[in-house]
């Protein structure tokens, strides 16, 4: 098991040490590949929220589900990952849904940015 810390102090534990010992043959923590897509949804979610503040939308919950599709082979590389925003919020407007979600994928989001080009992303959204 990995233990990560960022500058704040804040921890993640990731990943499970190999061993022979059957009892240690299931995760124990994140998957590293779990992470990045961890990272992926949360920094677009940050982008979008704040996006939506600045275009003065009423946002009360949102929630970014992500799937990702690697290669069967090592190293396991993603080829697509999706993202299903689901925003809950007073008469929001789709066009400035829309707008945040392709500003956030598009322009500010750093780990998209890194991703784009290796894995194809793609995203959907609902407003409920």
């Amino acid at each position: 098991m990995f233990i990560g810390r960022d500058s704040f102090g804040h921890i993640v534990v990731s990943g499970s040490w190999p061993s022979d010992d059957p009892e240690w043959q299931e995760w124990k923590g994140l998957k590293p590949s779990d992470l990045l897509l961890i990272s992926l949804a949360s920094c677009s979610a940050y982008d979008v929220v704040n996006i939506m503040q600045r275009q003065r939308q009423k946002l009360r919950d949102l929630c970014v589900n992500v799937q990702g599709q690697q290669e069967p082979q090592p190293p396991y590389c993603f080829t697509h990952i999706h993202l299903h925003y689901i925003l809950e919020g007073e008469a929001l407007d789709s066009r400035k849904v829309e707008r945040a979600i392709r500003l956030s994928q598009d322009k500010y989001c750093s780990v998209a940015a890194t991703i784009r080009g290796v894995a194809r992303l793609s995203y959907t959204y609902e407003i409920k």
